[in-house]
């Protein structure tokens, strides 16, 4: 049985979840939308930092946080975009770092973006249903 995590991201209008927890396991994937379902400008610096910021929301919401991460998996369209992408991920999650990859994909289902991010974490608490 799966938990959906409760959050103020944008409500997506595709049959999906934000985040599930399954186990004690959170499950979820993390684009560059701001609180308007648009997705970020600003080229991947800005969807980078806004993809982020998503995911450090919903591991809050879920009662967890960055350190709770297991693996995260990282998907570009552009290789020269990985230093970019890797400072910015530095700066957000700190050692002991989860297992990560990193993809570069021809692109994806909103034409606009240049990185996804696919993220597991552990997670001791269940947040109550609550919008974060």
């Amino acid at each position: 049985m799966i938990q959906p995590v409760a959050t103020d991201l944008y409500a997506a209008k595709a049959p999906l979840e934000w985040a599930v927890i399954g186990n004690g396991i959170l499950f979820t994937a993390q684009i560059p939308i701001g609180a308007d379902g648009a997705v970020v400008d600003g080229g991947i610096e800005a969807q980078t930092r806004q993809t982020l910021d998503n995911l450090r929301h919903t591991l809050a919401c879920a009662g967890g946080g960055m350190a709770s991460l297991t693996q995260v998996l990282i998907y570009v369209t552009r290789r020269e975009d990985l230093a970019t992408v890797n400072r910015l991920y530095a700066e957000t999650v700190s050692a002991p770092y989860p297992n990560r990859a990193a993809i570069i994909v021809s692109g994806f289902a909103r034409e606009e973006m240049l990185v996804e991010m696919v993220a597991y974490a552990v997670i001791e608490e269940t947040a109550d249903g609550e919008t974060c």
